[in-house]
C-alpha cells in the first residue's frame, strides 16, 4: 500500500524562509522541521526568529536564524547563502515577509510607497533571485511566494498593498516559465484574512495594545466575508507552504493557491 505521507517527508531537504519570527513563517518553519527538514529563518526581528529556531532545535529539529531585512538585497542573499553553508543546499524558498498599508491612494506618501514596494515587491524578487542561483545548478527546487486575497477583489484603503501583491502573483507566473526548464517550480499563496502579527496595528490602540472594539470589528468583518464564518490562522497557510515545499506538489507550478475561507465568493 502506498504511504500517503511519504511525499510530504522533508528529510534531507532545506527550506529558507523570510518572515520566520512569527505568523505564517513561524508556523511553516515548525511544520517543515517537524517533517524532517532543516530550516533557515530570516526576519528583521532577529531575536524572534532565533526563539523559533531554538524551539525547533529543542524539539530535535535543525534550524538556524539570522537578521534579514528583505528590502536589502544583500541580506536576502546572505540568508540563502546561510542555507548552503549550514546544510549544503536549498530546496525550498519561502518569500513570506511582507507589510500592510491601509491608506487611501490620495494619502499615500512617497516615503510610504517606497517602503511598501521595497518590502513587498523587491523583497520577493531578491528572494527569488537568490534562490534560483542555488536551485538552477541543482536542477531542482521550489519557490513559494505570498500574494493576497486582495488581488481578487477591490477594497478601500488597501490599494498600494493590493498592487504589490498583484505584482507578486504575476512574478510567480512569469518566473515559473523561466525556472521550469531548470527543474524549479514557483507558486504562490493568496491568503485571506489571517490573524497574525501582520496587520496587527488594525487591532491596536495608540499604545500598541489590542483594542477590544477594534478587535471585535476586525473579527466581525473577517468572518462575514467567509462562507465558513471564520478567520484564517497561520497554520492554515503553513500547511500549504509545506505542501509546496515537498514532493507532494511536484506537478504544481505557476499556480496561485487561494486558502482564504472563500472570501471571493461572498464578496
Amino acid at each position: 500500500m502506498t504511504d500517503p505521507f511519504a511525499a510530504y517527508d522533508m528529510t534531507g531537504k532545506v527550506a529558507v524562509l523570510t518572515g520566520g519570527a512569527s505568523g505564517i513563517g513561524e508556523a511553516s518553519a515548525e511544520l517543515i522541521a517537524g517533517a524532517g527538514g532543516a530550516v533557515v529563518l530570516g526576519d528583521i526581528d532577529e531575536g524572534g526568529a532565533e526563539k523559533v529556531a531554538q524551539r525547533i532545535r529543542d524539539a530535535g529539529g535543525r534550524a538556524v536564524a539570522q537578521c534579514c531585512n528583505v528590502a536589502k538585497k544583500a541580506d536576502v542573499e546572505a540568508l540563502v547563502d546561510r542555507g548552503v553553508a549550514e546544510f549544503g543546499r536549498v530546496d525550498a524558498m519561502g518569500n513570506i515577509a511582507g507589510v500592510m498599508n491601509a491608506d487611501l491612494v490620495i494619502d499615500i506618501t512617497e516615503a510610504e510607497f517606497d517602503r511598501i514596494i521595497a518590502i513587498n515587491m523587491k523583497g520577493v524578487l531578491w528572494g527569488c533571485q537568490a534562490a534560483l542561483r542555488v536551485m538552477m545548478p541543482q536542477g531542482s527546487g521550489s519557490i513559494i511566494n505570498i500574494s493576497s486575497a486582495a488581488i481578487d477583489y477591490p477594497n478601500s484603503n488597501v490599494s498600494l498593498y493590493a498592487m504589490t501583491k498583484a505584482a507578486v502573483a504575476m512574478l510567480t507566473m512569469e518566473l515559473a516559465i523561466e525556472a521550469g526548464p531548470h527543474g524549479v517550480r514557483v507558486n504562490c499563496l493568496a491568503p485571506g484574512q489571517t490573524a497574525t502579527n501582520f496587520g496587527r496595528y488594525l487591532r491596536e490602540n495608540d499604545k500598541g495594545e489590542i483594542d477590544a472594539d477594534k478587535y471585535a470589528g476586525y473579527v466581525s468583518r473577517g468572518t462575514s466575508l467567509s462562507p465558513i464564518g471564520r478567520l484564517g490562522e497561520a497554520i492554515d497557510q503553513a500547511h500549504l507552504v509545506h505542501y509546496l515545499a515537498s514532493e507532494a506538489s511536484r506537478f504544481a507550478t505557476g499556480a496561485i493557491f487561494r486558502v482564504n475561507g472563500g472570501v471571493g465568493i461572498v464578496w
